[in-house]
């Protein structure tokens, strides 16, 4: 479960990573620019949880706090429905906007609560579980 997990978290970072190029419209560049730095936060995370890097307990909340900042701004972000052939984002976003707030909010409340509670490696599964459930719950049904 967890190497799945965290196999995950890798391969949504690299392909954020490769879907910025050719970005034409600024909204939805900003919207991947965001989700680029989540993934990029997770990735810390995992590695330590990989042991790929040491446990760091400041800089394992750095990271979740991160996720929780960039989970903040996701409606603002999309509250413009902006489209470009690059883009991710499924149309129901828009039309199931309160849903889609509201698992942005959870992922935000999950990363808040992670930000304050990991002291140790052995917490790190824990809250990627946590962590990798409110990203999934969203990009199941949002995320092409």
């Amino acid at each position: 479960m967890k190497t799945r997990l965290l196999t995950t978290v890798l391969i949504i970072s690299a392909a954020a990573a490769l879907a910025h190029g050719g970005v034409k419209n600024p909204d939805v560049l900003k919207r991947m620019d965001s989700m680029k730095a989540t993934g990029e936060a997770m990735k810390v995370l995992g590695n330590m949880a990989k042991g790929l890097a040491p446990f760091d307990a400041e800089t394992a909340r750095a990271a979740a706090t991160e996720v929780a900042e960039q989970a903040a701004l996701t409606p603002a972000l999309f509250d413009t429905q902006a489209t470009d052939p690059k883009s991710e984002a499924k149309a129901v976003i828009w039309q199931e906007f309160a849903d889609f707030t509201a698992k942005a909010e959870a992922l935000e409340s999950v990363a808040v609560d992670v930000s304050t509670s990991l002291d140790s490696a052995e917490d790190l599964g824990p809250a990627l579980a946590e962590l990798g459930s409110a990203c999934k719950a969203c990009h199941s049904v949002y995320r092409k």
